[in-house]
């Protein structure tokens, strides 16, 4: 079972800104690699960091106050532990259906990179939620699902659980990558299997570090099963990927979080991969949009990389406002890793961490343009973006109903209603 971002579940069947000022650009330099004009952004004076900021530093990697406050009596956790609480995949929420003292309990929200669900984790999380939550389970935006209702002395078994099936809670929210999005049609076709895959990858790539989450919910000790879509792409050898240090300031010196560091990003941040022409995930509301590049006969060429989208706002509040992504270019395959690690360390240094409102990719890209922050995307990767490649013409299509798969088989496009 996969989800769309509008909640369609899939089934296959056998048979400018005020309130935004980054760092400004100085003088750029000659790259040894390279001809093209270095740019490098000058540090802006220093400030006392926000509160989110130091709770994050003081966190010791995702586990304090979180650790003690599981421990406690009490039906709820502070709200500093609130905050860590969500990098674990986890809201504290009240029951607004009882009057009275707060009643709290906790809503999770499951990683499921490509939307794709395994039957064994969706009989599990159908038990769960009958056992340990309020008996139903949500389909979200981001093709994932939400349990809601569990109670917090409930919360260990649930995520234990997940972890030890092959599934994961872990970067479903909070300041890290997201849940990374792809087309939910099915398609048996190379560039749709690429699309798929490369979602996986960069869920792998850009996963949180911390041992925090197996000494928290698995009492430190390894889960009985590697999540699925980790298995599914070692061949590409992600770690590898993720640790190697081209000496440009994508990797940090943090042993525990090479690429996010203590303080992890300004934001949340988000990831869509689609093929030419399918727009059935709005590609252009993510931080970074990945279209998949092939040739005549199939093969993976690379990608069409865009970035800086997003949707969210705060009403009233004109400096905070939704945004399309900007096309930044055509780049090979073997460059991407390099480059995506490159627009994400952009954001991570560079990101607004003094104005949360503000904290988005697409704030940053905003105020640079999107010539000025390619350029600095190439001073972390050493790689020259090229032009943009041609493509087919983008289609918005729900995938509703039956639909030839193209391996023989049949999948089913089902409409799931929206609203409490």
């Amino acid at each position: 079972m996969k989800f769309s971002s509008n909640g369609l579940a899939l089934l296959t069947l056998i048979g400018s800104t005020a309130a935004f000022t980054p760092s400004s650009i100085i003088a750029p330099r000659q790259s040894s690699s390279s001809s093209k004009l270095y740019v490098q952004m000058e540090a802006a004076p220093a400030k006392a960091l926000p509160k989110i900021e130091k709770l994050k530093i003081a966190s010791n990697y995702l586990r304090d106050p979180l650790k003690d406050q599981l421990q406690t009596e009490e039906i709820g956790i502070s709200k500093d532990a609130y905050q860590i609480m969500k990098y674990h995949g986890s809201y504290q929420q009240n029951n607004r259906e009882k009057r009275g003292p707060k009643d709290y309990q906790f809503m999770l929200r499951l990683k499921q990179p490509a939307g794709e669900l395994p039957p064994d984790l969706y009989r599990l999380l159908d038990d769960l939620s009958l056992n340990h939550g309020q008996g139903d389970l949500r389909a979200t935006t981001r093709q994932c699902f939400q349990m809601h209702g569990i109670l917090k002395g409930d919360l260990k078994t649930v995520i234990s659980s997940i972890m030890n099936i092959g599934s994961s809670t872990v970067g479903a929210c909070g300041d890290v990558s997201r849940n990374v999005m792809t087309t939910p049609a099915p398609f048996v076709s190379s560039d749709y299997e690429y699309a798929r895959e490369y979602s996986k990858c960069f869920g792998q790539l850009f996963r949180p570090m911390s041992s925090a989450f197996s000494e928290i919910w698995l009492d430190g000790e390894k889960a009985v099963s590697v999540e699925t879509w980790a298995k599914e792409v070692e061949h590409h050898n992600i770690d590898e990927k993720m640790l190697y240090d081209n000496g440009r300031g994508i990797i940090i010196p943090d042993a525990t979080e090479p690429i996010y560091g203590d303080q992890y990003l300004p934001r949340k941040f988000k990831i869509g991969v689609t093929v030419p022409g399918d727009n059935s995930l709005d590609i252009y509301t993510n931080d970074i949009g990945v279209v998949v590049i092939t040739n005549d006969a199939g093969e993976l060429e690379g990608f069409n990389v865009m970035v800086g989208g997003g949707m969210g706002r705060l009403h009233n509040k004109e400096t905070t406002f939704a945004r399309a992504a900007d096309h930044m270019g055509f780049v090979p395959k073997d460059d991407i890793w390099e480059v995506m690690k490159a627009i994400l360390a952009a954001q991570r240094d560079h990101g607004n961490r003094d104005v949360r409102a503000n904290a988005r990719m697409k704030y940053l890209v905003h105020t640079l343009g999107i010539e000025k922050f390619t350029k600095l995307v190439e001073s972390y990767c050493g790689v020259e973006i090229q032009p943009w490649r041609a493509m087919a013409d983008w289609k918005y299509n729900d995938w509703m109903g039956w639909w030839e798969q193209g391996d023989g088989k049949l999948f089913y496009g089902q409409h799931i209603d929206n609203g409490r």
